[in-house]
């Protein structure tokens, strides 16, 4: 096992002895032993779930058992076409849920590709590339500018070096390290004397000693908090599920006691059993499964013009339960693109416009909008001293360097100065390199004929070695009083969580040495990570439809705060230290709406503290570290642009554009969705019930079958199936998201949906009944047709009643129209064509249309009555 030690809280030297290596490295031997004890530095993934199991799961469903029992009793009573047409309808469905569930997890293996594939390690004393997987603890690991580091490790030197944690902390710059010994318990990210698996090295060069590999890492953690996250049901799902099963029983009751009834009045097994069949075939709505994913798919299809990207299709339906969104800061709200917003210079606070790298905005005085050129100065040297530069690729501007250098030559792009034109004018000579211990820069230029240094870093150390101060283009003294303005400017910028920086230049040195004494102060440059503009917008929109956002991120406390404040989301901040020192976090989470400073376990902490509380959580995310909390949510939301493949794959759903905004338009298709599942399903619901009416009465009085299996099943999948499927293109409610999210533990039948079930289900199957009985004297086969064809013609004033009841038009929803004449159509087909002997129906008069018509008509008042009789008397 490797060590457990917190290695940033010991000297280079003792972490070499702790680990039992040198700052040489290891011998061939001692690695080749490490290798055989710790392993190979690769992450472990799963095994996945077989095809074969997922397909046996399809099978598990006890309305699928009762099918197979109807089929199997169909094939021993030679009703081969029975028989067919059920197997037809197990298999489709089989094969929709196998295709929809058969997801291989790529969580591991899309962590795998962002591990290094060479590292450079000291062995018996000599530098060699070796292949990553092959690293130990104790090597001693050589880094350079843009590698990718190989494993965790303790820094034992370092020359002017950075590293992007961005993915793996959330921390919005790179990050400058040292050696320093670093005291007591320390954050993910504010671990400076350590260097971490799967990041890049942005700036400068190192040795580091290996401390951990494999899942041992922070990554490998990581990996680790993936595999275990359980996929749950959805809420869909679930209520799919309780449905189900409170159907079987009452199949498999309603059926028995038919059979009973009917052997008890003398009729025989064979005929029972028929019936028996016939009733099952009627309760179940064999349609629904294939109806649900097809409306589900067609609500991803809606999604994807609106930039989100469903990789789950019954998450479609989790959107509309959301009750609170968790949104990582860097790169959700926020652009993940430093920019400078505010400077000081010539005694003026000026504000900069724009956010990103796109060279747009202006500056502003006092809120008046004025002239660049004024700064000149001020942005020329942001631009010379600098190592970073921005190029458009396609639609979007990238950078190669560091941050906050691109926003420094993006703030003097905004006054029309070009770095590049900048940089042929004033030649660089010769720099003194920025390092943490000295917390600023210097680059040397050839100005004329003669040398000019430019100077940029912390402006508490830069104003300290500065004499004179650039004022309204003359250089005069600095006095103590103006450096106390100064230092109050920085300090105000840095309450609002800017990060600042002084600019200083100086013309009158000898050496290289002396150009950083002396120097003439010039102004103040203050960035950072701008929210999205519309992301704000988003937030508000989520309060009205009573939902709640929360803030977390592995940025600093302070930052983490203006952001908030800035975007709107209220609620008391706290640090991942906060949590770890909380005995119960879900008893005080109401009252948090930031979270800084997170680890990957705080975050699954606050997504499990969450979902405790019964809300239903969707989880933002862009980096490795949201990966785990991302899956373990309700909603995982990735990011489609910046995102890393691990979160993407660990995510429900992918933002394409990668804006906040999206999410709330996916939430409110969420609800749209959710509301025409259950008007479908109460239509299907309706439809089975007035079968089961229908052919129960007539068993329990001694009538022949009104309906027989195929007929239903017809019904069932065809004549009901088309027009369900089309409801799920109904216009959502006028004010969906002015409503508070669904209670997720209310039942997709509710009081009242359960109710209007059972009364339009009972009275349509009462008609059906009336119309065979008094049919029956022309022949069973008449009798039969009349019952099969005014149950489809009911089925359709039932589509209208409840459309009625959500305020949509008759013919808002033109697919829904095609459907129902497609419906009459197909019905049409089996009635006056050769299918009719497949069917066992016979042609039918005008007369009888008349009739089948007149009672729809009747139907539909009568319905109408009870309802309101019932509405009244149940107040």
């Amino acid at each position: 096992m490797q060590k457990e030690e917190t290695f940033y809280n010991l000297t280079a030297e003792a972490a070499c002895k702790s680990l039992d290596s040198t700052s040489k490295g290891l011998s061939s031997s001692q690695a080749e032993r490490r290798l055989h004890e710790y392993g190979l530095n690769e992450l472990q993934g799963h095994k996945g779930v077989s095809p074969f199991k997922i397909f046996i799961e399809q099978f598990t469903s006890p309305l699928v058992w009762i099918l197979i029992g109807a089929f199997i009793v169909s094939l021993v009573l030679q009703e081969h076409i029975d028989a067919i047409v059920i197997a037809i309808i197990i298999i489709v469905n089989a094969a929709l849920g196998f295709f929809q569930e058969y997801r291989a997890e790529k969580s591991i293996e899309a962590l795998k590709r962002m591990t290094s594939p060479k590292a450079k390690v000291l062995r018996n004393g000599k530098e060699m590339k070796i292949e990553s997987k092959y690293v130990v603890p104790g090597d001693i690991l050589i880094l350079e500018t843009g590698d990718k580091i190989p494993a965790d490790a303790r820094l034992l030197e370092e020359h002017t070096f950075q590293t992007a944690e961005g993915p793996l902390t959330g921390e919005s710059v790179p990050v400058s390290k040292s050696i320093n010994v670093l005291q007591g318990k320390t954050a993910l990210g504010d671990r400076k004397n350590m260097v971490f698996a799967s990041t890049v090295v942005t700036k400068g060069r190192a040795t580091a000693i290996v401390t951990h590999t494999a899942m041992k890492t922070e990554i490998g953690k990581i990996a680790k908090l993936i595999s275990e996250q359980k996929q749950e049901m959805t809420p869909l799902q679930k209520k799919l599920r309780t449905l189900g099963k409170y159907m079987t029983i009452a199949v498999i009751l309603i059926a028995v006691v038919v059979f009973f009834a009917g052997l008890i009045g003398g009729e025989t097994a064979s005929v029972m059993l028929l019936t028996a069949i016939a009733l099952a075939v009627a309760a179940i709505p064999e349609g629904l499964p294939a109806v649900i994913t097809i409306s589900l798919a067609i609500g991803v299809q809606r999604m994807v013009k609106k930039n989100s990207l469903v990789r789950k299709l019954p998450s479609v339906e989790t959107l509309g339960s959301v009750t609170i969104i968790c949104s990582d800061k860097t790169g959700t709200l926020t652009h993940n693109e430093m920019t400078i917003t505010s400077m000081w210079m010539n005694g003026k606070s000026v504000g900069v416009s724009g956010s990103g790298y796109a060279p747009n905005g202006m500056f502003t005085v006092d809120g008046k909008k004025v002239k660049g050129d004024e700064f000149g100065p001020l942005l020329r040297i942001g631009t010379l001293c600098n190592d970073a530069h921005v190029a458009k690729k396609g639609n979007k501007w990238e950078v190669f360097g560091d941050p906050t250098e691109a926003a420094l030559v993006v703030s003097a792009r905004k006054a029309k100065i070009e770095q590049k034109m900048l940089n042929a004018q004033r030649e660089r000579l010769d720099e003194i390199p920025f390092s943490s211990e000295r917390k600023m820069m210097t680059t040397i230029h050839k100005v004329g004929k003669k040398k000019v240094s430019y100077t940029k870093g912390a402006p508490d150390i830069v104003i300290e070695l500065c004499d004179r101060i650039l004022l309204n283009g003359k250089v005069i003294r600095l006095t103590r009083a103006k450096k106390k303005e100064i230092l109050q400017q920085n300090e105000l910028y840095a309450s609002k969580a800017l990060r600042v920086l002084g600019f200083a230049y100086n013309d009158s040195f000898k050496t290289t040495k002396a150009s950083e004494k002396g120097m003439i102060f010039v102004g103040l440059q203050a960035m950072i990570d701008p929210p999205r503009h519309e992301a704000k917008a988003a937030i508000t929109r989520c309060h009205k439809a009573g939902m709640r956002v929360i803030m977390i991120t592995g940025d600093h406390l302070t930052t983490a705060e203006a952001i908030a404040r800035e975007l709107g989301i209220t609620g008391k901040a706290v640090t991942g230290h906060d949590i770890d020192d909380m005995k119960n976090l879900g008893a005080k989470i109401k009252e948090i709406g930031i979270f800084a400073r997170v680890n990957p376990e705080h975050k699954l902490q606050i997504v499990n503290a969450l979902k405790k509380k019964g809300h239903i959580v969707a989880m933002t995310g862009d980096g490795v570290n949201d990966a785990p909390a991302l899956k373990r949510a309700d909603i995982g939301v990735a990011m489609g642009i910046s995102g890393t493949d691990v979160a993407k794959e660990a995510s429900d759903m992918i933002l394409t554009d990668d804006n906040f905004t999206s999410i709330v338009n996916a939430v409110e298709e969420g609800r749209g969705i959710f509301d025409n599942i259950r008007k479908f399903i109460n239509y299907l619901l309706s439809s089975n019930l007035g079968e089961i009416t229908v052919i129960l009465c007539a068993a329990l009085i001694g009538l022949p079958l009104p309906l027989t299996a195929i007929q239903i099943l017809w019904v069932n999948l065809v004549t009901d199936g088309l027009p369900a499927t089309a409801l799920s293109l109904d216009p959502h409610s006028e004010g969906i998201m002015e409503k508070p999210p669904r209670n997720p533990k209310e039942n997709i039948l509710s009081k009242t949906v359960t109710k209007d079930i059972i009364i339009f289900g009972v009275l349509m199957g009462f008609a059906v009944l009336v119309l065979f009985w008094l049919y029956q004297d022309s022949s069973l086969m008449k009798a039969q047709t009349i019952a099969f064809t005014s149950l489809v013609l009911f089925e359709l004033v039932r589509l209208q009643t409840i459309r009625m009841k959500y305020n949509v038009g008759m013919f808002s929803n033109k697919p829904l129209v095609w459907a129902v004449i497609g419906s009459i159509i197909l019905h049409l087909g089996t009635i006056y064509t050769p299918a009719a002997a497949w069917f066992k129906t016979e042609p039918l008069a005008l007369i009888d249309w008349g009739v089948m018509i007149v009672a729809s008509v009747v139907l539909y008042v009568v319905y109408r009555v009870v309802m309101w009789v019932w509405q009244k008397f149940s107040k």
